[in-house]
């Protein structure tokens, strides 16, 4: 099926590289991990075979550190600080620029898009970030002890079309809503701190729905949710978090499950 044991991971920020990273070598994956230069721990160091920082826009560096390491196949793991974007301290090598010159717009979707493109122009193909991680998939049901309550699935139901439609156009994931009135929707910042500004709007039992777009490319941008997620719907009192069944991975769920249960938050997956 793969036609490589090495496998190429472009390393973003948060546990999604380790996650993966992990996952690769239980199953028998050597990993040449490309981290981004301030987003990515250095400590991903020690669960992947080669590793070596990038900035970015450094395309062609990362293409040469690939093609000499016999990388095949890539996977991108984790989030990029949407900061770098506007940043105007970052420097465009030559490939990246190129690319830059041809997008359409800069939305996420439509930079990692022309990124594979150039990947698969250099002989490497970008994967599914979940091809070894299936497990790692939320389960259909209530995770938590407890389940919604009707006030709450009339919430997810009426957060679910926002998000859907949100993610049509590659706006965000993830809508945080108050008794049928959206008090924030996801942008560039990240679920995060969507969830804390529109935790703070609501002051408590906000209900917070994190879908896949529509058109989702399982390539990059999967959903993701973890104990940060948990944390910071805590620290706003807010009150259940829904993703989707078979379409969101969570980063060590027991953690997350636990955190959740003690902040009386509940997890839906439909």
């Amino acid at each position: 099926m793969h036609s490589s044991k090495v496998i190429g991971l472009i390393a973003g920020n948060n546990q999604f590289p380790f996650l993966f990273a992990r996952a690769a070598r239980d199953q028998g994956f050597g990993v040449v991990a490309a981290g981004v230069a301030g987003d990515t721990s250095p400590w991903l160091h020690f669960f992947v075979d080669h590793f070596r920082y990038f900035r970015v826009g450094e395309l062609k560096k990362l293409f040469v550190y690939f093609r000499e390491a016999g990388v095949k196949e890539v996977v991108m793991a984790g989030q990029v600080n949407p900061d770098h974007l506007f940043n105007p301290d970052v420097v465009l090598d030559e490939e990246f620029q190129a690319l830059a010159n041809a997008l359409r717009d800069r939305k996420a979707d439509t930079i990692f898009s022309g990124v594979a493109d150039r990947l698969a122009q250099e002989g490497m193909m970008l994967l599914d970030s979940t091809f070894l991680l299936k497990k790692y998939l939320a389960p259909p049901g209530t995770l938590t002890k407890r389940g919604p309550t009707e006030s709450e699935l009339k919430d997810i139901a009426f957060a679910t079309t926002v998000a859907k439609l949100m993610g049509g156009i590659d706006v965000g994931q993830t809508v945080v809503v108050k008794e049928k009135a959206i008090a924030a929707i996801e942008a560039m910042e990240g679920t995060d701190r969507a969830i804390e500004r529109g935790g703070r709007i609501a002051r408590f039992g906000a209900v917070v729905v994190k879908t896949s777009k529509p058109q989702q490319d399982r390539r990059f941008d999967i959903p993701v949710i973890g104990p940060r997620t948990i944390a910071a719907m805590a620290r706003v009192k807010a009150s259940c978090l829904a993703i989707e069944a078979g379409k969101t991975l969570i980063i060590d769920r027991p953690h997350t499950v636990d955190l959740a249960n003690k902040a009386g938050i509940c997890i839906v997956c439909a």
